[in-house]
């Protein structure tokens, strides 16, 4: 009589309630069986219940899969699950669960911020092209006068030839929004402390301050991460040198922008803004943001939303799968990183 031993890495999710469903088919679920030794359908919304089925798997687990309302892995939490080895988040950031006490022991941690880049960036690179194009200010002008307006001589700032357009923050949706402008006749700048000469000159950007960034830009697109010393960066005295007529997008973190001096430039007319983060993140009832012709706003929607959840799952699939055969992360995250990363 012949034994057969398992030798599929033991896994549980990990995550908010109702996401599992929105982020995993029936397909991601068939292959999470088949690659590890799991209950694809039980989903764990908090790791401290000391009995129970959640508790069972978890005193059991090697790798959990996590996503967005992943509880926190505190000590505690790791002293019930003492054969962990691995977390892989089919999401971006990792701040909200990852602790120092997950370091301290070593535990490999993956995510899936690449996957969830892509979306934000194309967020970014449609709202840049149609703020060249002045697609808010025309389509408003149309509804108002409800004939053809004088394309000629109300257009004449229009366009995105030649246009310069600053990029802050070289982060993973920053050098993604590079790559996808590079088809364009755009002069692309860039601001970031951590970037050199060498490496923005491999990027095709111009590296540059941000005071001299707001200045130049017809649109300045928001990428940095959200850290105390990103608080507020673009500030008063930036939004003064943007020239008038210029754009603002912002996809990163409210926080990153002063939002009353955003407000004082916005009111008047003499800047235009695309925001899908605020500070607070739901603007007050009262907010002009809501009503402004000069702004788009959006409810932040940039990030991975619907279909897009699943281009995550495929990455954080990928990476169980290499867990399973022993092979390293693809895309590993480093606690040294997190220091210059959202």
């Amino acid at each position: 009589m012949h034994h057969t031993t398992d030798n599929r890495p033991a896994l549980l999710l990990a995550m908010g309630p109702g996401i599992a469903d929105r982020l995993l088919t029936e397909r991601h679920r068939t292959r999470l069986a088949a690659l590890t030794r799991t209950d694809p359908y039980l989903v764990a919304h908090d790791l401290a219940a000391p009995t129970g089925p959640v508790a069972a798997a978890l005193a059991e687990a090697e790798v959990l899969l996590t996503c967005w309302g992943a509880p926190p892995l505190t000590a505690d939490v790791l002293d019930a699950a003492p054969k962990l080895r691995a977390v892989v988040h089919a999401a971006g950031s990792v701040k909200h669960h990852i602790t120092d006490a997950c370091w301290e022991r070593g535990i490999a941690v993956t995510s899936a911020a690449a996957a969830n880049a892509l979306p934000v960036a194309e967020y970014a690179l449609a709202a840049i092209l149609f703020a060249g194009k002045e697609v808010l200010r025309s389509a408003q002008r149309y509804a108002e006068l409800r004939t053809a307006p004088e394309w000629l001589s109300e257009t004449e700032r229009t366009g995105n030839y030649r246009r310069t357009v600053g990029i802050v923050g070289a982060s993973r949706i920053g050098r993604r929004v590079i790559e996808l402008l590079r088809p364009f006749d755009f002069e692309v700048l860039l601001y970031d402390p951590y970037v050199s000469g060498t490496e923005a000159a491999a990027l095709g950007v111009e590296l540059v301050t941000l005071d001299a960034l707001c200045s130049r830009s017809s649109v300045v697109s928001v990428h940095a991460p959200q850290l105390p010393e990103t608080h507020g960066m673009i500030g008063a005295p930036q939004l003064a040198l943007m020239p008038t007529g210029a754009t603002l997008v912002n996809t990163a973190r409210g926080s990153l922008v002063d939002e009353p001096a955003l407000l004082a430039e916005l009111l008047p007319g003499r800047l235009h803004a695309v925001l899908d983060v605020t500070d607070p993140e739901l603007p007050p009832r009262e907010s002009p943001l809501f009503d402004l012709p000069n702004v788009l706003l959006t409810p932040h929607i940039a990030g991975s939303l619907g279909n897009e959840l699943y281009r995550m799952a495929d990455q954080a699939l990928a990476e169980v799968e290499r867990f399973a055969s022993g092979a390293p992360f693809a895309d590993p995250v480093h606690p040294l990183s997190l220091g210059r990363s959202a």
